[in-house]
């Protein structure tokens, strides 16, 4: 089944990896677009209550093990990756991570990730739809370099606590003072996993063959499953963008609000850099990441309107409990926090706000 509950009204759904090989060619024969086929999206979805006190109260267990997944070693590992993102991996002590972009030369998104810093490797961490491009990027241009590309997403499954319990149920209460992106080895059951803290909790990287023992025993400390749709609630909520909805190569760093999350302007040169300083030095961006507070539920992919003019598009959508119907939306930078718009064919009303949720 594509539908764990029938409280999620799947159009088409953010169905990633493997198991969706056939349906996608199914759905690519059938419906050919100019966009990348490997994008479908849940375009609008009802998140059940009890899920949702789960993750904002206790500790909520998701498997993201299709997550693209890839490693670096060798003695330029960190010279390479330096110039070819936007944060500043050299900076990363081994414990420490970030995340970053990876541009085209004119500054455009090509995906994001996550880099974890260990004494033997960098980890990366993806979305899987980008898996490829960042695979390509490295392959093309590490030529010269010494360092070693490992292939890691089916190598290594990831599961996720989301929660205020998250870290206290693994015993990785330490890792909260540190702050997003720190990380450690620990040993849950026998299961030796890489704790990395989150925005909303901690994520477990295991080696695959031990995630099924690792999540019995995450689930015997109390920790219960949700379905995607639950965390994707909170990541509409806290205004963060995913690459795929609200994300894609018309994106720069700027626009999305990620300069403080993904942008040193202190390191050295990287690829597409002469843009986004520009940008954030002298420049204005066109659009801004803002939040679409909602009278009903809208659907990805619907135009944004001010009167008769289209300023922006409908991103990520969610109902939340606690917010009601909401979206991400890259709108132009006149359409101000306060505005009020229409969205889709049937105009549904919006307000215009700043993120994240209140």
């Amino acid at each position: 089944m594509l539908v764990e509950y029938p409280e999620v009204h799947l159009q088409i759904g953010p169905i990633v990896g493997q198991r969706a090989d056939n349906f996608l060619k199914c759905v690519r024969k059938r419906h050919p677009a100019s966009e990348p086929s490997y994008f479908l999206f849940v375009t609008q979805i009802v998140v059940r209550p009890s899920e949702y006190r789960r993750v904002t109260e206790a500790c909520g267990l998701l498997d993201r093990s299709e997550r693209g997944k890839l490693a670096l070693t060798g003695a330029q590992a960190r010279e390479f990756l330096q110039g070819q993102v936007t944060n500043d991996v050299e900076a990363l002590a081994a414990g420490q991570g970030c995340y970053a972009a990876f541009l085209t030369p004119k500054g455009k998104m090509l995906g994001d990730l996550r880099i974890l810093a260990t004494e033997e490797e960098l980890l990366l961490d993806t979305e899987r739809a980008t898996l490829q491009a960042l695979f390509n990027l490295i392959r093309r241009f590490s030529i010269g370099y010494d360092l070693q590309l490992h292939k890691r997403t089916l190598e290594r499954g990831l599961l996720s606590l989301i929660g205020p319990a998250s870290l206290e149920l693994a015993d990785a209460a330490d890792l909260g003072p540190a702050g997003e992106h720190a990380h450690r080895t620990l040993e849950l059951d026998g299961v030796t996993a890489r704790a990395i803290r989150t925005d909303v909790g901690l994520d477990l990287l295991a080696d695959s063959a031990d995630i099924d023992r690792l999540r019995s025993e995450l689930e015997a400390a109390g920790a219960s499953e949700v379905s995607e749709s639950t965390a994707e609630c909170l990541r509409v909520e806290g205004g963060r963008p995913r690459y795929g909805p609200d994300l894609d190569d018309s994106v720069i760093p700027q626009e999305a609000g990620l300069n403080q999350r993904a942008v040193s302007f202190t390191k050295g040169c990287y690829v597409g850099q002469e843009t986004v300083a520009r940008l954030h030095y002298r420049g204005k961006p066109n659009r801004h990441l803002r939040g679409l507070k909602l009278e009903a539920a809208a659907h990805t992919g619907d135009p944004v309107m001010a009167g008769e003019k289209q300023v922006g598009q409908v991103g990520s959508v969610a109902t939340s409990p606690r917010v009601g119907p909401i979206a991400l939306a890259l709108v132009r930078r006149e359409v101000a926090p306060g505005s009020g718009v229409s969205v889709g064919d049937e105009a549904i009303a919006a307000e215009v706000v700043e993120l994240p949720f209140t």
